[in-house]
């Protein structure tokens, strides 16, 4: 699978689950961290170990499992660390604490909208 497929995948794994204002980040001309970063929140910390939960399934359908899961003990934020990608889901408040985006605004923004579903509302 490549990056790119990798990525798509955990993209529409997130929106899949409802995950809120995810964002696709390119950071590989900036740190050896990773390629980029995936960032999204939850409406809950449940609803954050859910879409944590999907992406982790989603991959290991097709035989790529997370080098590390780092978590909170009560997951208001989660890091899947997939070596080229790094997806980050907080819960909203810890997304805003953290501001990832701010921090590496020098990084890439990728569009992802074709990859994302219309809200309910915007159907037809």
């Amino acid at each position: 699978m490549t990056e790119q497929q990798k990525l798509e995948l955990i993209v529409k794994s997130l929106d899949s689950k409802r995950g809120e204002d995810i964002q696709v980040i390119r950071i590989a001309d900036l740190t050896i961290l990773a390629d980029y970063f995936v960032i999204v929140n939850g409406t809950s910390n449940t609803h954050a170990r859910t879409l944590a939960d999907e992406v982790e399934f989603q991959l290991s359908q097709h035989g790529i499992e997370p080098d590390r899961r780092e978590a909170d003990t009560s997951n208001t934020w989660i890091i899947l660390d997939y070596d080229d990608i790094l997806v980050h889901v907080f819960y909203k408040e810890t997304r805003n604490f953290y501001e990832l985006e701010g921090v590496w605004a020098d990084g890439e923004q990728i569009d992802i909208s074709s990859l994302i579903t219309k809200e309910s509302g915007d159907e037809n």
